[in-house]
């Protein structure tokens, strides 16, 4: 699988399907090596999807010296498309930095943008926002690997669903895997997370955009994201009421799905 020599680290991505280019980024974690099959149904179908590993995620490396900041991994992605010969991209982030990320790219290199949809997102932290990302953080080094897991899982999924899937969302192989034995990459991923602030250069992103709002996610929701639409000139805001911070369930990925495509549709 590929990999580039870029902003002093290898970095590793994949691409997958055809069609219009587009980038999707999650939060702590990776679309790649079969993580693929989270993206959203029939994205590959209509476009060619880039999807890379975060610094210190998976199979890309990371310099501890350098400092962690959601402008360093925006870098990251805009020498990776600039490697690849990428312009007029969709740029999808869905929960968390991956949505931090696309803002600061958009800002920074317009010419790259086609489109851009942020749900789960921020454009600073409030004081709720900065005492969870460092509670969670905490968890993970003082109490482990598994307790942060459960933890997270239960802010970030609706109780029905958790209650059905605990099972698949707790253990080695559950969610925000790649974090285990992994906690210095979380601990910089954290630090650009409370550091990102574009709140007074919001204006100066200019590609079409769309924020969701899942209303019922208790670490990014309206709270954080309508700020981001009202910020943004001409950005178009979608509320989804029955979503937590992560979109899970057949009904909800179907509205999502139908949320996103009609988006891009029209971009």
């Amino acid at each position: 699988m590929p990999t580039a020599s870029i902003n002093n680290h290898e970095m590793y991505y994949e691409i997958h399907g055809s069609g219009a280019p587009a980038v999707c980024m999650g939060g702590w974690g990776t679309y790649c090596h079969g993580g693929e099959k989270g993206l959203a149904r029939g994205l590959t179908d209509q476009y060619k999807v880039l999807v890379f590993d975060y610094r210190g995620i998976g199979q890309s490396t990371d310099d501890p010296h350098t400092t962690a900041s959601m402008r360093l991994y925006a870098e990251d992605l805009i020498r990776l498309l600039d490697y690849l010969n990428w312009t007029n991209v969709h740029l999808i982030g869905l929960v968390g930095m991956g949505c931090c990320i696309g803002q600061e790219v958009a800002i920074n290199r317009p010419d790259l943008v086609r489109s851009m949809v942020n749900m789960g997102a921020w454009a600073s932290c409030d004081e709720y926002l900065s005492d969870q990302l460092n509670l969670f953080r905490c968890v993970h080094r003082d109490s482990g690997f598994l307790t942060f897991q459960e933890f997270v899982c239960i802010y970030s999924f609706l109780p029905e669903f958790y209650n059905k899937n605990k099972h698949r969302l707790l253990g080695p192989d559950g969610q925000w895997r790649e974090l285990k034995d992994n906690y210095v990459t979380h601990e910089r991923l954290v630090e650009a997370c409370l550091t990102h602030d574009t709140i007074d250069r919001l204006e100066l992103i200019q590609a079409p955009t769309l924020i969701i709002h899942a209303a019922k996610d208790m670490v990014t929701g309206p709270r954080t994201t309508l700020p981001l639409e009202r910020g943004i000139c001409g950005a178009e805001g979608v509320t989804m009421k029955n979503a937590a911070h992560v979109v899970a369930g057949k009904e909800q990925k179907i509205e999502f799905c139908n949320t996103l495509f009609s988006f891009l549709d029209k971009h």
